[in-house]
């Protein structure tokens, strides 16, 4: 792995709440158009945005924004080399953190994520839950004692890869292939399935969404979210909060000032986030009008200027 602070910093914010196998492309995309912190600093949010679309979670690539202005201002684009300063950054936490300055920097400050958590708590056939944030500040504490006897880049990374190949989440753990069979009680006991111990998930809201691809003069229709909450500043397909039938849907829009002139099908869609369900309903209208309310944009605009989350891309993505 790369002992470069920015690359393991992009590559880090990047796999929180995001798959491995999801990431890899977009971090060699990123990389090659934002190599450094200084480019990162000067990028336009639409950009970034863009290059962040599909990834989810935009906030981080806005707090990443931020840390690079800081980093700019405050340490004259050098990334910074002790932990709190790297951990007061926006957008780092104690795992980022640790991750960085252990990979990078060899300091004793361990990484402590879900992968990390699942090894620890399979090995000692630990019972606590892993979502307790005082869980997380005991298995600091007790890899701590490791750490501080040096090589601790490379600890982090056999625990990080121990996590994400050998004991894996879902599916049976891989104990053949690991360097601490001889020591797990959870592998001895035949306790593995059972660990670690998660609180149970809440049950995700169900929202109802009728969305409105709208083209009108060989352009699309879009809008700005706002500034706070889900998916705040991004752009969207027009929507409202219920499911309308086809003709509530065609004077909705006549009301709206857009003379709907023909429904050209119909699709649904369902998309879901960490703690709601949005199950949409797509209707493709030709419109003799552009209302103001809208910004109107060609469909090459769509896919390489505009940053439409995952929720609205699929809609993009049905051949208009």
């Amino acid at each position: 792995m790369t002992k470069n602070p920015y690359y393991v910093w992009i590559s880090e914010i990047m796999l929180q709440q995001t798959r491995v196998e999801a990431v890899k492309g977009y971090y060699s995309r990123f990389l090659e158009e934002i190599p450094d912190v200084m480019s990162l600093a000067r990028i336009s949010e639409e950009r970034l945005l863009k290059l962040w679309e599909g990834l989810g979670y935009y906030n981080r690539a806005r707090n990443l924004q931020r840390a690079a202005i800081r980093i700019m201002e405050e340490y004259q684009g050098e990334f910074p080399k002790e932990y709190e300063q790297v951990l007061d950054l926006p957008g780092i936490g104690e795992y980022t953190a640790g991750a960085i300055c252990s990979i990078c920097y060899n300091l004793p400050t361990p990484a402590v994520d879900g992968n990390v958590l699942r090894v620890m708590t399979r090995v000692s056939e630990w019972n606590a839950c892993i979502d307790d944030a005082s869980t997380k500040k005991m298995a600091r504490e007790i890899l701590l004692v490791l750490y501080e006897e040096g090589n601790c880049s490379d600890l982090t990374q056999a625990l990080m890869e121990l996590g994400a190949v050998i004991c894996i989440p879902n599916g049976e753990p891989k104990c053949q292939e690991c360097p601490l069979r001889a020591m797990c009680m959870a592998r001895k006991n035949h306790t593995y399935a059972n660990l670690p111990v998660r609180k149970e998930k809440q049950q995700r809201r169900i929202e109802k969404k009728t969305v409105f691809v709208l083209r009108a003069n060989g352009q699309y229709g879009i809008r700005k979210r706002a500034d706070k909450g889900l998916l705040a500043g991004m752009w969207e397909f027009p929507h409202v909060d219920s499911n309308m039938t086809p003709s509530e849907a065609m004077t909705y829009l006549s009301k709206q000032g857009l003379e709907p002139v023909l429904l050209e099908r119909e699709v649904p869609y369902t998309h879901i986030f960490s703690h709601v369900e949005w199950r949409m309903k797509a209707y493709y209208i030709a419109c003799q009008n552009q209302c103001k309310e809208l910004n109107w944009v060609a469909y090459e605009d769509l896919e390489e200027t505009y940053a439409l989350p995952t929720a609205f891309k699929a809609f993009l993505e049905k051949e208009l």
